[in-house]
């Protein structure tokens, strides 16, 4: 990114702050109530009570780096209303409080200003070109600063990914320039911050042993074993070692360390979350429902024997499936790694540089997606964030990106399902999704369309399903007797969306002979 560049990305990022002020009163999840507690939880128990207490069912279930973050909060917290800060004080949203808590998601949003402006100095820009939309710096700017699946999961849902898929994106930027030190010590980081991104972690692994800690291959391109450096094996084994020392060592020496993983990892939540992540398991639920109702009317089935409707019930349990095989975590544990398996090899045995590890990252976020257990919605965004990096160098992750991002944004509808914010977020989306198709056209207009007719009719199908769950159902006498139905449609059509990008991003990985460096 050339040094003139500051003043569009300045204003970009200026705009979008004043943009996520504007919904400061707007809805808020229960997410919000979520981290008042943790602010009080860390402000007024000692250390040793963070991971035991439950006067709320909201408990602290983030790992300990992210609990000293909220604790960090709660000393500014204070100056705005003490109050908030007392743990017996359930569901308490002051306007101090609602204030307090907005605005630290946009300062803290820094973080994510700073990654995206590093990762915008990792893509190339012709030169000589006055025209803003060919700069492919500029294009990722406005898809990382004004993402909208990042605004709506944030600033009106109420969360801190941006916080987050800061540290994420910042320690790809780093790969990207060949600082893997850095890279690795502020995934480590990441890591003990929010363990979803667990997700990743194989890529990660898997590309610094091969193409870090051996530091020179063949000619035909296989590993040359004779080049490993215990050295470098051994300083990346002291960052990841000193972090998490850093994070769990006062609860190891507390022996909290068994609750503080039952607390982070609570398989009996089930297998979906109360609105279905759109991923395999969503076609797995709707086809065992499928054969139910087949089975029943076929008299085939006993409808006395079947369990109860549960599944589209919207709680979060364990439950069983009526007719196929009930999914059981360690199903989705292999499940999720025969799906990463491909991506991880490739770039062992074929390393194709920081690119190469950037495509399996997104394959590792994909893959967990599709086939991980209680899989929230949001999650989908760790591939759609780093992704933009891509499609804003290659025709054909730019078609993917398109479909991954139009279908997975849309996924998140049903997490503003009040009336008030349905001109938002139509609004927001139809911006986003008009500039990245726009600018992504224009940044490969010499290269040929970026989808297929077929893709295009799934996308515009988005439209019917849209008009059909936002505006039809709620006037439908549907809605009393079927109210999970509009949450099941959106998450089935966005699967087949969701599993079709993953299945052409495997195939851009395996099938791809190099990745041209583009750094400069």
């Amino acid at each position: 990114m050339a040094a003139d560049s500051c003043s569009w990305f300045s204003a970009l990022a200026v705009g979008v702050s004043l943009l996520k002020c504007f919904f400061i009163s707007a809805y808020r999840s229960t997410d919000f109530e979520v981290h008042r507690n943790w602010l009080a939880i860390t402000h007024s128990l000692p250390v040793s009570r963070w991971y035991y207490e439950n006067t709320s069912e909201w408990t602290l279930d983030y790992p300990p780096l992210f609990a000293w973050f909220e604790f960090g909060l709660s000393q500014v917290a204070r100056s705005f209303d003490a109050n908030m800060l007392q743990v017996e004080n359930l569901n308490y949203a002051s306007p101090a409080t609602v204030l307090f808590q907005r605005l630290s998601v946009i300062v803290t949003d820094v973080v994510f200003i700073y990654a995206a402006r590093e990762c915008c100095r990792c893509v190339r820009d012709p030169k000589g070109s006055r025209d803003i939309l060919s700069q492919p710096s500029f294009v990722l700017a406005v898809l990382l600063l004004w993402n909208f699946g990042l605004l709506l999961v944030d600033h009106i849902h109420f969360q801190y990914n941006g916080f987050l898929f800061g540290f994420l994106l910042l320690s790809v930027a780093k790969h990207l320039q060949s600082q893997h030190l850095q890279g690795a010590l502020l995934f480590a980081f990441l890591l003990n911050l929010k363990h979803i991104y667990l997700y990743v972690a194989p890529a990660y692994g898997v590309y610094l042993l091969r193409s870090y800690c051996f530091t020179q291959d063949n000619k035909d391109g296989s590993i040359r074993w004779s080049s490993f450096s215990l050295r470098r094996l051994l300083a990346l084994g002291a960052i990841v070692t000193s972090v998490c020392a850093l994070s769990f060592g006062p609860f190891i020496a507390m022996g909290q360390l068994p609750q503080v993983l039952s607390r982070l990892f609570p398989f009996k939540r089930g297998l979906c979350h109360a609105y279905w992540a759109p991923n395999i398991w969503a076609l797995y639920n709707v086809l065992d429902k499928t054969l139910a109702v087949l089975g029943v009317r076929l008299k085939l089935l006993d409808k006395a024997e079947l369990p109860l409707a549960s599944m589209t019930g919207g709680l979060v349990q364990e439950f069983e499936h009526s007719v196929l095989p009930s999914v059981t975590p360690a199903v989705t544990l292999v499940c999720t790694l025969l799906s990463i398996l491909p991506a991880a090899a490739s770039i062992w045995l074929r390393p194709r540089g920081a690119r190469g590890f950037l495509r399996c990252l997104l394959l590792c976020a994909l893959g967990s997606f599709m086939f991980g257990w209680h899989v929230h919605e949001k999650a989908i965004l760790i591939a759609i964030l780093p992704l933009s990096i891509l499609a804003v160098e290659n025709r054909e992750d730019a078609g993917i990106f398109l479909i991954l991002t139009t279908t997975g944004h849309y996924s998140l509808f049903p997490l503003l399902f009040t009336p008030a914010e349905l001109p938002f977020k139509v609004a927001l989306m139809l911006m986003f999704s008009i500039f990245s198709f726009t600018a992504l056209r224009k940044l490969h207009s010499a290269q040929g369309f970026l989808l297929h007719p077929l893709e295009v009719i799934y996308l515009l199908g988005l439209v019917a399903v849209a008009i059909a769950c936002e505006v039809v159902f709620p006037l439908s006498p549907w809605q009393q007797r079927l109210p999970f139905l509009p949450l099941l449609v959106t998450s089935v059509y966005c699967a087949m969306g969701v599993c079709y990008a993953f299945l052409r991003l495997y195939a851009s990985l395996l099938l791809q002979r190099e990745d041209k460096p583009k750094l400069l």
